[in-house]
C-alpha cells in the first residue's frame, strides 16, 4: 500500500511538470489576479481529474455511446484553446488586480481549469494508460489502484496550488510589460497546442 501511495504521488507530481496549458494559465492568472485565482483553476483541474480517474478505473462503458466522441471533444478543445490564445494576443497591457472572491469569480476560474484539463483528449488517455499499466505490470488490486490515483490527483492539486502561490510571490518581477510579454507567450502556447490537437485528431 505504501508503494502505491509513493508511486501515485510521484506520478501526480510528474503530470504537473509537463508545462502544458494548465501550467501557463496558473502562472498567468496568479500573477494577474492573485494566487487565489490559480488555486481555483487548480480545483477545477482536480475535479476534472477525479472524473477522468473514475472512468479510467471502472471503464469507459459507463460513458454515453456518442459517435466520434473523441473527435468532438478534441474539436471543442481546439476552439476553446484558440479563443484563449487569441484573447491573450490581442488584449492590451493588463492591469494587475485582486478581485474579491465571489461565486461568479469562483465559477469562472473553476470552469477555466476544468475545461483546460477536460477538453484535451491527451489528459484522459494518460489516466487510462496509467490505469492499464499499474494493473497489468504492477499487478495492483482495486484498493491499491484507488490509493494510487487518490495520491496522484491530490499531488496534482497541491503542486498546482504551490505553483500559483510561487508565481504570486514572484509578482514583483512581473511588471506590466513583463506580464504583457508572458501573456502573449501564453497565447502562442495555447494556439500551438490547439494546432497539435487538431493535427493529431483530424490531419494525421
Amino acid at each position: 500500500m505504501l508503494q502505491s501511495l509513493f508511486y501515485g504521488t510521484l506520478t501526480g507530481i510528474a503530470l504537473c511538470l509537463t508545462f502544458g496549458t494548465v501550467f501557463f494559465s496558473l502562472v498567468q492568472n496568479s500573477v494577474d489576479n492573485g494566487y487565489r485565482t490559480g488555486i481555483k483553476i487548480a480545483f477545477g483541474v482536480f475535479v476534472c481529474d477525479i472524473i477522468f480517474v473514475f472512468f479510467a478505473i471502472f471503464g469507459t462503458s459507463l460513458l454515453p455511446d456518442i459517435p466520434d466522441f473523441k473527435k468532438w471533444m478534441a474539436a471543442a478543445g481546439v476552439v476553446f484553446l484558440l479563443i484563449l490564445g487569441l484573447n491573450n494576443l490581442v488584449r492590451g497591457q493588463p492591469k494587475i488586480a485582486y478581485p474579491q472572491t465571489r461565486f461568479g469569480n469562483l465559477l469562472y476560474y473553476f470552469t477555466t481549469g476544468f475545461l483546460l484539463n477536460g477538453l484535451n483528449p491527451v489528459n484522459f488517455i494518460s489516466w487510462v494508460t496509467i490505469a492499464s499499466y499499474i494493473r497489468t505490470n504492477l499487478h495492483y488490486d482495486l484498493n491499491q489502484v484507488m490509493l494510487f490515483f487518490a495520491a496522484s490527483v491530490v499531488a496534482v492539486f497541491l503542486v498546482e496550488s504551490a505553483i500559483a502561490v510561487f508565481a504570486h510571490r514572484l509578482k514583483r518581477i512581473f511588471t506590466p510589460r513583463v506580464v504583457t510579454i508572458f501573456n502573449k507567450t501564453t497565447g502562442v502556447v495555447f494556439i500551438l497546442i490547439a494546432c497539435q490537437i487538431a493535427y493529431a485528431n483530424f490531419l494525421k
